[in-house]
């Protein structure tokens, strides 16, 4: 009975996995696994985590600290007895207890700044992992795009296939009936073989794209898989709308992580010069604590040792007092701390700087590629519809016998050129769409 359930529930398993590899994946499908599964994502996530608790903890440092002390000494030979301070070269043996607590009371807003400072990097990298995730969405998106092109491209190169297939039947026929030569059917042949590689290329170009796609999504088990195709015509989404890369990079600035991150990384910074400089002043702490000891020296009148208990009791002193701590010479370190810091600000503000220039700059590309996209879709349907017109009647020529098989091949090719082409540009133009609409605020993808 347990054979006959294994073997079913294995095979069920087999069943339910075979059903698992062959569904389509959407666009949207791959981004979320790709953000669940991604390692890579997984050491910002660690790092945002790290600089959490290293928030947490700027604050517990506010807390007066607590340390207990406890002690236990044998002495030997010449030492002063510490119940009645004679020097005695007896052996004996002291017990100490203590409890000390200390509290910041002034430091130069060192923590108060460190706090402020570390909340900042901590939502720095808050937007770090966001900003990642965005990262590894459009490289998904890229990897889908290309198996969809090179999907596109194995069709039209069996499309080729196809045709130079039936033109190969057809010179044989010819051959048959003696209206033409033999050498006509190597060249039929010849080009039959190139169309037939040309398959084999685009196969081995696709299968290296669902391995890229795979390997960004994380994707165990398997050298393979299926997607929904997502093109569509976008020559209709902005061709009467004007855009500007002003606006959009105002859009974008807003919530872009990448600068979010940095300006927070920036005013880190001004408050590490903050927190240097508050070294250079005085600072003030406040301190007491409790003690108390035994001592085997300690003797009654009797001459007995005075018995733990009582003397746990009878020993305790407390006190409580000011500590403070003034700054006079320390080789210049400190005002050096503060000149490294303010480098560091000032280091933090450029890479600030420098990506709002990287974000303008790739906004004014996406719009200069957006128009020119325009209107190399145009005039690539045009060329697509007459290198098809022109290969139709290529074929019905060399049916005749009224063109050879080389003027017939050069029409197909410049037909399937014509092909590949517009499929090259409906794929740009929806990548560059996709990420404009990004930069714009637009929900490319589904990421929380």
């Amino acid at each position: 009975m347990n054979r006959k359930f294994k073997i079913t529930t294995i095979f069920l398993l087999s069943i339910w996995g075979t059903i698992i590899a062959q569904d389509s994946w959407t666009l949207d499908e791959c981004v979320s696994f790709a953000l669940e599964n991604n390692l890579n994502l997984n050491d910002f996530k660690y790092n945002n985590l790290a600089n959490k608790e290293t928030y947490r903890q700027s604050i517990r440092n506010l807390l007066p600290s607590i340390t207990g002390y406890s002690s236990y000494t044998i002495n030997y030979g010449r030492s002063t007895d510490p119940f009645t301070n004679d020097i005695i070269t007896t052996d004996f043996f002291t017990n100490n207890y203590s409890l000390e607590s200390s509290i910041d009371l002034f430091q130069g807003f060192q923590k108060i700044n460190s706090i402020k400072a570390s909340k900042f990097l901590y939502k720095a990298t808050q937007e770090e992992v966001l900003q990642q995730k965005f990262l590894l969405a459009f490289r998904v998106m890229q990897a889908f795009y290309d198996i969809e092109f090179f999907e596109g491209l194995v069709e039209i190169s069996k499309e080729q296939v196809s045709v130079s297939q039936s033109n190969y039947n057809l010179v044989e026929k010819q051959i048959e009936l003696g209206l033409k030569a033999g050498a006509d059917l190597y060249e039929a042949e010849s080009l039959l073989l190139t169309d037939e590689l040309n398959v084999t290329q685009s196969k081995n170009k696709l299968a290296a794209a669902k391995l890229t796609l795979i390997q960004e999504m994380n994707l165990q088990n398997t050298s393979d898989i299926s997607i929904q195709k997502n093109l569509k015509n976008v020559a209709e989404d902005f061709e009467n709308e004007e855009i500007e890369s002003d606006s959009i990079y105002s859009e974008a600035r807003e919530f872009l992580p990448l600068i979010k991150s940095q300006e927070l990384r920036a005013k880190a910074a001004k408050k590490q010069v903050a927190v240097s400089r508050g070294k250079l002043y005085p600072s003030l702490s406040l301190f007491a604590g409790k003690g108390t000891g035994y001592f085997e020296t300690t003797r009654d009148t009797l001459g007995k040792t005075v018995p733990f208990r009582e003397q746990f009791k009878n020993n305790t002193n407390q006190y409580i007092g000011l500590n403070l701590r003034v700054p006079i010479s320390n080789g210049w370190s400190a005002r050096s701390n503060v000149k490294q810091a303010k480098i560091e600000k000032l280091r933090a503000e450029n890479n600030l700087r420098t990506q709002e220039q990287v974000l303008f700059q790739t906004i004014q590309k996406l719009v200069q590629d957006h128009n020119s996209l325009l209107v190399e879709l145009d005039q690539s349907n045009q060329k697509m519809e007459a290198q098809n017109l022109a290969f139709t009647i290529a074929q019905k020529r060399y049916e005749k016998g009224l063109i050879n098989a080389l003027e017939l091949f050069t029409a197909k090719n410049l037909y399937a050129s014509a092909q590949n082409e517009n499929l090259q540009v409906r794929l740009r133009s929806e990548i560059n769409k996709s990420t404009l609409d990004f930069y714009r605020g637009l929900p490319v993808f589904n990421i929380n």
